[in-house]
């Protein structure tokens, strides 16, 4: 049976796995740029136009791939529940009877599973979440496209400008210079150990093992782009 209470906490998970998942793409990829610039001993204005233009570029890529694949979503899901409130209209027998069995599989008894069924076959879209949690695991959900676009871009970007922080305020305090990496460094895996804890919050891992794999993860990206840029830059 649908349960009201559920939706805005099923929808939530979904905000905070897109701010996760949008926030580590943002921050490794962007820091993979700094390491790669640093390592090509690149200036630090060039280290900004790289970053802001990869974080801007790979931040609407990211929305618009999640807006289509949310609004394809959304069209399937439409389009398979309409196939079966017309399954139930023209076979509501078969229908019935595959709910109850599924009813007597889970343990309820015969009579209680047909009292069941034939209470929620009088209220159609109560009955048609039944059946396709029973057919496809879960009842379907119609999530917003613009919202999970506009979360996924804001959280790459919001995450993805910290190892750009440093940098941004050494165009007014030079003397930063100096040590901007080590600085970004810090930020960037402060950032990342506390993203991967908030990962194991979404799929219920231990926190501490998360935080340290996404750590392990940004800072295997990072050394990758820095051997390439010093390669490079050594060109």
């Amino acid at each position: 049976m649908e349960n009201k209470s559920e939706t805005p906490r099923n929808r939530s998970g979904q905000y905070i796995k897109s701010i996760v998942y949008g926030g580590l793409d943002g921050i490794i990829t962007t820091f993979a740029v700094v390491a790669g610039s640093f390592g090509g001993d690149l200036s630090f204005r060039v280290v900004l136009i790289l970053g802001f233009s990869n974080l801007l570029a790979d931040g609407f890529s990211m929305a618009v791939g999640d807006f289509l694949s949310t609004k394809s979503q959304n069209e399937y899901e439409k389009n398979v529940r309409h196939k079966k409130q017309i399954a139930i209209t023209q076979h509501p027998i078969q229908e019935k009877g595959q709910l109850r069995n599924s009813l007597i599989e889970q343990g309820v008894n015969e009579e209680d599973a047909n009292l069941l069924v034939n209470t929620l076959a009088k209220y159609d879209k109560p009955f048609v979440n039944q059946v396709m949690k029973l057919e496809y695991g879960s009842n379907t959900t119609e999530d917003s496209p613009m919202k999970n676009a506009a979360v996924t871009f804001l959280s790459f970007s919001v995450f993805g400008v910290v190892p750009l922080l440093i940098y941004i305020v050494a165009m007014f305090i030079p003397n930063l210079l100096e040590n901007s990496f080590l600085i970004a460094s810090t930020l960037t895996g402060m950032t990342l150990f506390s993203l991967g804890a908030m990962k194991s919050k979404v799929i219920h891992t231990n926190w501490l093992k998360s935080g340290f794999e996404m750590l392990l993860v940004g800072g295997l990206a990072a050394l990758v782009a820095y051997v390439v840029g010093a390669m490079l830059g050594s060109i």
